[in-house]
């Protein structure tokens, strides 16, 4: 089972992201981010053998004391996998950045999956993560009319299990 350390909005900031993920899920089968029954977030790392008390200390040393971060997201970048995946992108990331290399500095990063290591991560909001192919144009055209840009407030740190998405702990950042 994967363990993940993520940045989450449970607040009212989050209707943006929201929004858009309703609009996102009329280019896919099955609404992925709703059937999370997750608020948005951003993941920092992902691991598959780890114990669970591990990134919760780490969670707790790096984000213990940390005030609730607003972020910027500028516009609508996206992966190409089997299935598209479209996501809101940071406006800037250097911060985020910097809470990433705070906890590989505290966990080995070779333990971490390969696209949340620091020399791949990409700092994202995921927006819809199976967008199949058929759909892909039309999302994407979609994508790049949805320039304008939005805050969100990010208020906790999970460090949680999936799927299905279960916390395992929480750290509540400052207000």
């Amino acid at each position: 089972m994967p363990y993940a350390i993520v940045l989450k909005c449970s607040n009212a900031t989050a209707t943006p992201v929201l929004d858009l993920w309703r609009e996102a899920s009329g280019f896919e089968s099955i609404p992925s981010m709703a059937r999370l029954d997750y608020p948005p977030h951003l993941t920092f790392a992902i691991y598959e053998d780890i114990l669970p008390t591990v990134l919760f200390a780490t969670a707790q040393k790096v984000f213990g004391n940390m005030p609730a971060i607003s972020i910027e997201f500028a516009d609508i970048g996206h992966f190409l996998n089997e299935m598209l995946v479209l996501w809101a992108r940071p406006a800037d990331d250097r911060v985020l950045r910097q809470m990433h290399r705070a906890i590989h500095d505290d966990i080995d990063p070779a333990l971490c999956y390969e696209h949340y290591c620091p020399d791949h991560w990409q700092p994202h909001c995921t927006i819809a993560m199976s967008i199949p192919a058929a759909s892909a144009e039309q999302a994407l055209e979609w994508a790049a009319r949805k320039r304008s840009g939005f805050t969100v407030t990010f208020d906790a740190v999970d460090c949680i299990s999936f799927p299905p998405v279960e916390i395992i702990k929480q750290v509540e950042l400052l207000p």
